[in-house]
C-alpha cells in the first residue's frame, strides 16, 4: 500500500533500527541518542554544545536538554571556555572513559550486525544514498 512513499519506509526503518540500538545500548542504561552524544564527546573532547548539535543533526536545545541529562549522571561535564565565559566545552568525566572501549565496541558490532545483513556494498550505499537524500532536504 505504501511501497513508494518515503515517509512510511523511513520511518519504518527507524523505528526497527531504534529499537536495535536500544538494545545495543542498554547494558549502558543509556538511549540510543544518548549513546550516540556520549560517543562524540569522547571522540572530541571539548565540542561545544553547538558542534556536537551539528554533528548529531539534532537542534541545540534537544541536545541541551540531552547534555543536561548526562551531566546529572556524571558522564558528562561542562568546563567554561577560555576567553568567552558565554560558551562551554563538554568533557567526559572519568565514569564516561570508563565505559568509552564498551559504547564504541557496541557501536561496532550493530555496524558489522548491519554489513552480515546487507553486504559491506550495499550497507555503504544505503548510509551513502540517506545522508545524501537528507542533506538533499535541507
Amino acid at each position: 500500500m505504501f511501497d513508494h512513499c518515503l515517509y512510511f519506509n523511513a520511518t519504518a526503518l527507524a523505528r526497527r533500527i531504534e529499537r536495535e540500538w536500544a538494545d545495543a545500548f542498554a547494558p549502558f542504561d543509556l538511549t540510543p541518542a544518548q549513546g550516540f552524544m556520549m560517543r562524540a564527546v569522547l571522540a572530541k573532547p571539548g565540542l561545544t554544545p553547538g558542534e556536537l548539535a551539528k554533528i548529531l543533526v539534532i537542534s541545540r536545545p534537544t541536545a541541551t536538554r540531552a547534555i543536561n541529562g548526562l551531566v546529572e549522571r556524571g558522564l558528562i561535564a561542562r568546563q567554561g571556555r577560555e576567553g568567552d565565559g558565554r560558551e562551554q566545552s563538554l568533557m567526559p568525566t572519568d565514569r564516561a572513559k570508563a565505559i568509552g572501549e564498551l559504547l564504541n565496541a557496541a557501536g561496532a558490532a550493530m555496524t558489522r550486525k548491519h554489513k552480515d545483513k546487507l553486504g559491506d556494498a550495499n550497507f555503504n550505499e544505503v548510509v551513502d544514498l540517506m545522508r545524501t537524500l537528507r542533506d538533499a532536504l535541507d
